[in-house]
């Protein structure tokens, strides 16, 4: 399928995020939600993004800001802006919504959408989940899907410092 044109339409702010939720939810569809910097993509997202995609009809991805990716990640990430990450996500086939978040936690973003499934990745338990609780209240799930070993943006940005 080739429609590039769709591309920066799945990139939303949380007014028109909410409104694309409820028209998901009038056609009785569900929703999953994760979220993270995705500063570099790499096979890890992607095994994460399809895993992630299969737990709903459709995945929305929350991105942290530049702003929000420092305070988490140091003063020298992101790597790429905001921007960018926002439209190689946009660009994947599972990803049906991206939306950005300037918190340093999706909490504000996840009670918003209400998500059936909120997902996130291995290296995370159900306890220190931002948002299951809220999720798991509503009658939602959460699921941790598997890491790939050996795959990270610090890793990678760490390999190509050494070259």
């Amino acid at each position: 399928m080739r429609q590039p044109q769709i591309i920066p339409h799945k990139i939303y702010d949380r007014s028109s995020l909410l409104h694309q939720v409820r028209r998901w939810r009038i056609l009785g569809k569900t929703v999953a939600f994760t979220n993270g910097c995705f500063d570099i993509l790499h096979q890890g997202h992607i095994a994460s993004l399809s895993d992630a995609a299969r737990e709903a009809d459709y995945l929305v991805v929350g991105v942290n800001t530049d702003a929000s990716t420092r305070r988490l990640k140091g003063p020298l990430r992101p790597v790429n802006n905001q921007d960018a990450r926002a439209t190689v996500l946009a660009s994947l086939l599972m990803v049906d919504a991206v939306v950005l978040f300037d918190e340093d936690t999706p909490l504000e973003l996840i009670k918003l959408v209400e998500p059936d499934v909120l997902v996130k990745g291995g290296d995370y338990i159900l306890d220190t989940i931002v948002g299951a609780k809220e999720v798991m209240a509503a009658g939602g799930r959460v699921v941790i899907n598997p890491i790939i070993p050996g795959f990270s943006t610090t890793g990678l940005i760490e390999k190509i410092t050494k070259l």
